[in-house]
């Protein structure tokens, strides 16, 4: 295990995002990114919570609707880890990941892609 602080993984986390390509960070609409301490199942470093740009017709009616929300997990990711640097590495990896699932793209692809 790694011990990385909060404040830290959330700049990790930040920094992940800044990797996304503008053209399709600035494509990912309606969402936010969290870092929580950990999710209910304590062997997902991630997940995203929402309806991909790819399902969203009609998305929302017109009306206001809460964004959908990727969780990045900061203790299992830390207890996965051996080094900081592998901290950043898989925080980017599930960053992406999670991204990805927001445009629709799902784990079978990922895998494929090497994101999984």
């Amino acid at each position: 295990m790694v011990a990385v602080s909060r404040e830290r993984f959330e700049e990790l986390v930040g920094q992940a995002l800044d990797t996304i390509p503008d053209d399709l960070g600035q494509m990912m609409e309606n969402v936010v990114v969290l870092v929580e301490e950990e999710g209910e199942d304590p062997d997902i470093w991630g997940l995203y919570d929402g309806i991909p740009l790819t399902d969203r017709v009609d998305y929302g009616g017109g009306e206001m609707v809460l964004p959908d929300r990727i969780y990045i997990y900061r203790l299992p990711i830390c207890e996965g880890c051996s080094s900081e640097a592998e901290v950043v590495e898989e925080v980017r990896v599930t960053v992406i990941h999670e991204v990805a699932h927001h445009f629709g793209i799902e784990d079978d692809r990922l895998h494929e892609l090497g994101w999984a």
